[in-house]
């Protein structure tokens, strides 16, 4: 085992759950879900949280999308086979103690026809959304998420989904 990886098996990653949401129109339109974050100026994200304790990975997706966007309404298109993890920035690392950084699961979900997202929730976490393609995403999606999101939408992608 090297250094880096020895210190990173010492991190503490937080278990979270993350959903790559596509339109109603897919598979006619691929147009893929992002928002930007109230609390951090410009870091566009997809809807992502942490899994409780006792909660299924699934029953955490379902929770999480209606916490942040309003919905449960989405059929479940396909799953990333791994886990996938990122460090935290030092400024981000503070607020999320006891926590350095998050380790994934990705569901890539459809909206079912006629799902309304509504971002303006009990505890509103974004401040806008849009629908962008896939080539779009990365002038938007904030720094530290850009190498996690590039592997699970090319997994996804060579997998013939988008």
């Amino acid at each position: 085992m090297t250094d880096k990886e020895e210190n990173k098996s010492k991190k503490n990653f937080r278990p979270n759950v993350a959903a790559i949401i596509l339109s109603s129109k897919y598979p006619q339109k691929c147009e893929i879900f992002i928002a930007s974050r109230i609390d951090i100026s410009n870091a566009w994200q997809f809807p992502q949280g942490g899994i409780d304790d006792g909660e299924s990975i699934k029953e955490a997706l379902f929770r999480e999308l209606e916490e942040e966007i309003g919905t449960r309404d989405v059929e479940i298109i396909a799953e990333y086979p791994t886990w996938v993890s990122y460090e935290f920035p030092p400024i981000i690392a503070q607020k999320m103690y006891p926590y350095d950084g998050q380790k994934q699961k990705y569901y890539l979900v459809k909206l079912k026809k006629g799902a309304k997202i509504n971002i303006n929730t009990e505890t509103p976490e974004f401040s806008e959304y849009k629908f962008v393609s896939s080539k779009e995403i990365y002038e938007h999606i904030t720094f530290f998420k850009r190498t996690v999101y590039k592997q699970v939408l090319k997994h996804f992608k060579q997998e013939g989904y988008i």
